[in-house]
């Protein structure tokens, strides 16, 4: 049975592309409620579908390095590289064949080596550069600068609309483990098989047309779905039957409002569903989602009084958090309020602690500096002396 890489061992089956940890850290964007279909499979790798494939993911301090698992013909997934488009393994090839086909597989490899490079820039953002985004939050917002250089390298994804919006419905009064539950269970019960690794089989997210299917609430309410589970089946049918299988792409082309709107169509959809696949699939680097979490955030940090006595948040107050964050963070707020979001998460709290551990022997050191350059000013001033 094929199991998950490891870099430390068979460092020859890994592409890399230079990535300082500054502008990415895996463990932070990949665990903070962006996505639901990557998992830790070993120390600091790792795995999941991104674009039909099965990736394992991890990095080095000005590296991303990543593994790419490829299909044997009717068997599960093995080492990269073990086949390649067009080209049957187990065929019979005669002598004066073979460097034809060998050109063929290289050929081929070549072309698979620069589409999954290209994949995982457009999946990062990696041509937005962070680390000047979070120079220009930092200067206008002081709350930012206490925690920026701890929650370094959060950015956003560009996933693909259709799993980004299905995943988001599940959100609906939910938690990030238990909805990494459900996104699993929806790509075992209507995805396309990838391959199995260690034990864990991975699945291809559903397309529109099953998900449509007439039998999948049923399906998926016995699945743990609950209410949720009519609204998936009854967005994709309303997809399909009003807009079209590309509508949801589409949508990256028009402006921010205009797409938060028409997503707000759907069964399932409200604000805050709308502005997370507007900003994490749909390229509006401005939307802001705003649950209770960040209401607390802004009252919390931001001493944000507006809406104090609601219970609940009305579109109004959806929209003038929004409103507030985009005047103070500029036009990639949604980028900024993730990192926020991320440094609230219970998971990452240590981090807080660990700067504080080594602050009073930086102090220390400041000090002795200080007292050091003092000293030397009073030599220097003695020697002066007539």
């Amino acid at each position: 049975m094929a199991k998950h890489a490891l870099r430390s061992s068979g460092g020859h089956m890994w592409r890399s592309l230079a990535c300082a940890k500054s502008e990415l850290r895996l463990e932070l964007t990949l665990a903070c409620g962006q996505s639901f279909r990557w998992r830790e499979s070993g120390e600091g790798h790792w795995t999941g579908v991104l674009g039909g494939r099965v990736w394992t993911l991890t990095q080095t301090d000005d590296t991303l390095w990543y593994h790419v698992y490829k299909n044997r013909e009717g068997q599960t997934c093995g080492p990269a590289g073990t086949s390649s488009p067009g080209v049957k393994t187990s065929e019979t090839r005669t002598k004066g064949a073979v460097k034809e086909v060998d050109e063929l597989v290289a050929v081929a490899s070549v072309k698979d080596a620069e589409e999954e490079e290209e994949m995982l820039r457009d999946y990062f953002q990696l041509n937005v550069k962070l680390e000047e985004l979070y120079a220009d939050w930092r200067a206008a917002d002081p709350h930012f600068k206490h925690i920026a250089d701890i929650f370094t390298g959060v950015r956003m994804l560009r996933q693909d609309p259709t799993e980004c919006l299905f995943s988001f419905i599940c959100t609906s009064n939910n938690h990030i483990s238990r909805i990494q539950g459900m996104v699993d269970r929806l790509c075992q019960a209507l995805g396309a098989p990838l391959c199995q690794l260690d034990q864990t089989s991975y699945h291809d997210f559903p397309a529109l047309a099953a998900l449509a299917d007439s039998s999948v609430e049923a399906r998926l309410r016995d699945l743990g779905f609950g209410y949720r589970a009519r609204f998936l089946q009854q967005s994709a049918k309303q997809i399909l039957d009003t807009h079209g299988l590309q509508w949801l792409k589409g949508l990256r082309s028009v402006p921010y409002l205009q797409a938060r709107d028409a997503l707000r169509t759907l069964p399932g959809v409200g604000n805050k569903v709308a502005d997370c696949v507007c900003l994490m699939s749909l390229d509006k680097a401005e939307a802001v989602p705003v649950d209770t979490h960040v209401w607390q955030i802004a009252k919390r940090d931001y001493k944000y009084a507006t809406g104090n006595r609601q219970k609940s948040i009305t579109d109004k107050l959806h929209r003038d958090i929004g409103d507030f964050f985009r005047k103070l963070w500029g036009p990639f707020a949604g980028w900024t309020q993730s990192v926020l979001f991320c440094a609230d998460l219970k998971k990452f709290q240590k981090l807080k602690e660990m700067p504080r551990l080594v602050q009073p022997k930086k102090e220390e050191e400041d000090e002795e500096e200080t007292r050091i350059a003092c000293k030397k000013k009073k030599i220097k001033g003695k020697k002066m002396e007539p």
